[in-house]
């Protein structure tokens, strides 16, 4: 990637900004390629999302703020932050299940974002199925659940009500609607 910078005019040219479709198209093509199951398509995808991660932080590295090293440090440091019943002495770590050990990730998270609205951190340019998980969710966290009016005139609402079905049903509200959509093509 230093050496497609230093002799590619397009590449020479291109920033973070410019390349945030880039980023956001290879990630949808990424998840295109989960949901066909073939293998080599997914290793395609993975390689040209990892493009776009190089290419992030070659800009970076250019402009003296860090590097990929500092990239795969940071989230190495992440995970085994977010990860101690892998990587502390946690008595009883064998005994956690999928939940607790998501519940023992969001308590992490929760100490390292200092948080000052259940909002923030949410990109509201999330499709709007996660968009609304990620808010229930949060407000569920909380301590807040979202009333939601089932029975509203209100088409959002009713949509909103049919995220809160789902996650009350333990589904993934996006995933459901994209294989519900697939199954007729």
């Amino acid at each position: 990637m230093r050496r497609l910078r230093a002799e590619c005019p397009w590449k020479q040219e291109q920033t973070h900004r410019s390349l945030a479709r880039y980023l956001l198209e290879e990630a949808y093509e990424t998840v295109e390629a989960l949901d066909s199951g073939d293998d080599a398509h997914l290793r395609e995808e993975l390689g040209d999302l990892l493009l776009q991660v190089v290419f992030h932080a070659v800009i970076a590295e250019q402009r003296g703020a860090f590097d990929l090293g500092d990239v795969a440090r940071g989230v190495t440091e992440k995970m085994r932050r977010r990860n101690p019943h892998v990587f502390a002495e946690t008595p009883g770590s064998a005994e956690l299940s999928a939940a607790d050990v998501n519940d023992l990730w969001m308590l992490v998270k929760g100490t390292e974002k200092d948080r000052s609205s259940v909002e923030e951190g949410i990109p509201t340019a999330l499709p709007a199925l996660l968009y609304a998980d990620k808010v229930l969710d949060r407000l569920e966290r909380a301590g807040q659940p979202a009333e939601v009016a089932a029975g509203s005139d209100d088409l959002g609402e009713r949509l909103l009500a049919l995220v809160a079905e789902a996650r009350a049903a333990g589904v993934d509200p996006e995933q459901a609607l994209r294989d519900a959509v697939r199954a007729r093509l």
